[in-house]
């Protein structure tokens, strides 16, 4: 080769090169990626197995807001897009049982009385507005022919829709009436104040006529309606009892689907029915559900597996082998041939299918742990679940051959950028040799052998458990330096019945015990450094934060959000007044009045809380009022100990809006910063949001 041609050659390759974008180097996840997740839910798959529609829901930071709108896939992964948009949100995508149509719910404009049915011809053309009912539409189901819907429509608010049409017509809104309650359970959170009166029913709506007439003429509220195969019945949830507030759960009814059918009931008092969805055999013989404990154990409940006779002939049953599991079971489903009936088991930071052989018992795990997944849908002899994990963010799959094919992508993208955390599985003795699991998180960049700030972060509930899903909190604490613990205490679900119901009126001692057990596992284990511990949780996690910080001054720093801690105080302020009644007692039974005293461990001795502590809640909150972490924080002000009170404003139990939501992570990793590293970080860029001491 001719030496001019030689270094033309390498001219160009030496340019090529040059030119070639650098390999990109990941990096630790950030606040500002919160916007750019896209959280995937309730996957449906058309009639024929072809296609697969599902709600992506995304934060608009600049609207501070959430947006959710409809996409669509095909099984086969292709053709991904999203095929609604708009100002308004829309959800709950079902496919018409003949192909033909999708249909969801929205508040889009023109549907001025709140969420309404929409259908999209799939054969091409905008979507249009079915339904235009008054009230609050919850629920629908297709008829098996495509012909009818079944709705739940609770009854309208008056005073909101007298507020509404004034606005319309641009008057002024009237001044509110006073709230007059008489009912035993009279708030709920996110709900608010509970007024008697007011039900929710099923209805029939004709698509073609566009009638609407109600199922039954009871007066009680209805719920969960489920089509019969053939079309002529409609199960359905309904609680008859004389106070419902008193008596929580229901029984499944089946009538007629026709207007004013007469109910009947298959179920007993001492079913107890959830408001689950109810599945018919294919033969319409049967109807599996899943039903829970007695009102007692409501807090630390199972969901068990039962079947009835869809004609009523014999009382529901259990199935032995499924009760053996000793784990709560969810989404059942028979299978085609109506043999089998498939479910979901919720055991040790797992969630797997399983299925169970209605001929002999034979249970089968259709997965190994680890796995979590949930939204199973089948059609066609396909089915597709919702699954991720500890560095993956939730996406559609395909389950095909006891294995799961990943279908949507929408998060891929961003993960390629992350260095995320690593997740191990953990596991210790407590104090009294109960075995603990629990989950623990690396710093992003850990190297083995040495030793890091860690946090302990409870979940609430107490009845859930962590498990192998991504959590944004774990991996935020991680890339920000510190291990995180999570920890399934007793108490949590995934461990079974004698597990849960350990803390039965026995707040913050098992768990507290367990807590610390796992704490000092990690401490063995050289990763977390015994001068370096924080803690915080939400909820029931907020509450076991202030039984640590009160019983242990090992924690150097602590975020408790939404706890209680002197909870006699609470009997009659928040939601619970069925649990308070039936596991510890009114207060002014003497013997009652004991356990208040001991569950109100960390108001009552404060003095021996040395931990500086940011407590946190919702303005609106009556799950756990803000009455609680005001209480915290003014006793811990008073004793000199360092401590703030953040609020949210206008907020439920749950943080919503997407700035308050940021401004929560801020601060946790602001006082860590403060006083477990001895950083003096602020909380956010603006002089507003800095710890102060």
């Amino acid at each position: 080769m001719p030496k001019t041609r030689f270094f033309q050659i390498l001219f160009v390759l030496l340019a090529l090169a040059i030119s070639l974008p650098a390999q990109t180097t990941k990096r630790p996840i950030k606040l500002d990626d919160i916007p750019r997740l896209r959280e995937v839910r309730d996957p449906q798959l058309s009639p024929d197995g072809q296609t697969i529609a599902f709600v992506v829901s995304q934060i608009d930071a600049k609207e501070d807001k959430s947006s959710a709108h409809i996409w669509m896939v095909g099984y086969d992964g292709k053709n991904e897009r999203q095929i609604t948009s708009g100002q308004e949100n829309e959800s709950s995508p079902r496919f018409s049982p003949d192909g033909k149509f999708l249909s969801f719910t929205s508040s889009r404009k023109g549907a001025a009385k709140g969420s309404q049915v929409w259908l999209l011809d799939r054969s091409g053309g905008e979507a249009f507005q079915l339904t235009d009912v008054k009230g609050r539409l919850q629920g629908y189901e297709w008829s098996p022919d495509s012909k009818r819907l079944a709705l739940v429509i609770g009854d309208p608010d008056p005073e909101a829709e007298a507020n509404a049409a004034a606005a319309e017509a641009g008057g002024k809104p009237k001044p509110p009436k006073p709230i007059v309650l008489d009912r035993y359970k009279f708030k709920q959170d996110g709900a608010g104040y509970l007024t008697s009166g007011r039900h929710s029913y099923v209805y029939l709506f004709d698509i073609a006529t566009k009638k609407l007439d109600r199922l039954t003429a009871a007066k009680t509220d209805e719920a969960s309606p489920s089509w019969s195969p053939d079309g002529s019945r409609i199960a359905f949830y309904s609680n008859h009892a004389p106070d419902p507030d008193r008596e929580p759960d229901g029984q499944l009814y089946v009538a007629e689907a026709k207007a004013g059918a007469t109910e009947k009931l298959l179920t007993t008092a001492a079913n107890r029915v959830g408001r689950g969805r109810f599945e018919w055999s294919p033969d319409g013989k049967w109807i599996a559900f899943l039903e829970g404990d007695e009102k007692k154990w409501n807090a630390y409940g199972m969901s068990h597996l039962a079947l009835v006779p869809a004609d009523g002939s014999a009382a529901p049953k259990r199935l032995p082998s499924v009760e053996a599991l000793d784990r709560g079971v969810s989404s059942p489903s028979f299978t085609a041939d109506g043999k089998a009936i498939r479910f979901t088991v919720t055991d040790n930071r797992s969630v797997y299918p399983a299925q169970v052989t209605l001929a002999n018992g034979k249970v089968d795990r259709l997965m190994n742990p680890p796995v979590v997944v949930s939204s199973w849908s089948t059609e066609a002899n396909r089915s597709i679940v919702m699954s991720g994990g500890n560095s993956k963010y939730n996406e559609v799959y395909a389950f095909e051959n006891g294995g799961l094919r990943q279908v949507t992508h929408l998060n891929d993208a961003l993960f390629t950028e992350l260095d995320l955390g690593q997740t191990d599985e953990i596991a210790c003795k407590s104090k009294d040799g109960t075995d603990v699991y629990g989950l623990l998180t690396y710093p992003v960049g850990y190297v083995k052998g040495t030793k890091v700030p860690m946090l302990l972060r409870i979940h609430g509930g107490p009845n859930a458990q962590d498990q192998h899903t991504f959590s944004f909190e774990r991996q935020l604490f991680a890339a920000n330096g510190y291990a995180v613990l999570a920890v399934n205490y007793r108490g949590s679900s995934g461990r079974g019945q004698k597990f849960s119901r350990a803390i039965f009126a026995d707040w913050g001692h098992y768990e507290v015990e367990d807590l610390h057990a796992a704490v000092d596992h990690v401490v063995k284990m050289g990763v977390a450094d015994p001068d370096k511990l924080g803690v915080g949780g939400w909820s029931y996690g907020g509450i076991l934060t202030d039984y640590l910080i009160a019983s242990d001054n090992r924690f150097k720093a602590a975020t408790s959000g939404a706890g209680t801690a002197f909870t006699v105080s609470y009997y009659g302020t928040d939601h619970y007044i069925t649990q308070y009644d039936n596991e510890i007692g009114p207060p002014w039974n003497p013997k009652s009045w004991e356990t208040y005293q001991k569950l109100s461990y960390p108001f009552l001795h404060a003095d021996r809380i040395k931990t500086p502590t940011l407590f946190l809640c919702g303005e609106k909150d009556f799950n756990v009022p803000v009455s609680g972490s005001e209480q915290m924080y003014q006793a811990l002000r008073s004793l000199g100990v360092e401590t703030q009170l953040v609020i949210y404003p206008n907020e439920n139990h749950g943080i919503q809006r997407p700035s308050y939501a940021r401004d929560r992570y801020e601060r946790y990793l602001a006082w860590y910063e403060k006083y477990l590293k001895k950083t003096p970080v602020p909380a956010s860029a603006s002089e507003a949001n800095k710890v102060e001491k």
